[in-house]
């Protein structure tokens, strides 16, 4: 998977907040996301300071937002203006960005998402297996969107869930 290009220079305790899309996006939608994405990044404030953001599709299926709070500190207000964005993508491009019972994984290097009540049954048929890459969205820094967002299902909070039957 070497089509994350994070950009360099933010803080590994920068702020990350991930959307999964219940389907990938074209390559014209990506263009014109990454370019909303960049112009709200771009303008991106807490209480009139700058927030030094990133935003991006990647995976042709995930935005990820970063705000580097090592200048300037995240308020409710600008967490709030990051969620009406990726709203407005939602309702721009027919989305559903906040599915959180939508699974993602990387399946012969795309994106394929699984309701968590099929898992059991995915694993059965080898849809997936325990080394699969799951898309761990509850990561919360760049560290750990660096480390530990795209995780084998083993090393993953899924293990606990499939091994308890």
């Amino acid at each position: 998977m070497n089509n994350l290009n994070f950009p360099p220079g933010f803080s590994p305790a920068s702020r990350v907040w991930i959307y999964q899309s219940n389907r990938p996006f074209n390559e014209q939608e990506i263009v014109e996301i990454n370019e909303q994405l960049h112009q709200f990044t771009a303008q991106w404030n807490a209480h009139g300071e700058p927030v030094k953001g990133w935003g991006g599709v990647v995976l042709n299926q995930v935005i990820v937002l970063i705000a580097d709070e090592s200048q300037t500190a995240v308020s409710g207000c600008s967490t709030d203006s990051s969620v009406r964005i990726i709203k407005s993508i939602e309702q721009q491009y027919q989305v559903n960005m906040f599915d959180r019972l939508l699974l993602g994984f990387i399946v012969k290097d795309k994106v394929e998402l699984l309701p968590m009540a099929q898992l059991s049954y995915a694993l059965e048929k080898g849809y997936i297996t325990e080394d699969t890459l799951y898309l761990n969205n509850t990561v919360l820094n760049k560290a750990d969107l660096d480390s530990k967002w795209l995780v084998p299902v083993k090393e993953s909070w899924l293990a606990a869930k499939l091994y308890q039957d």
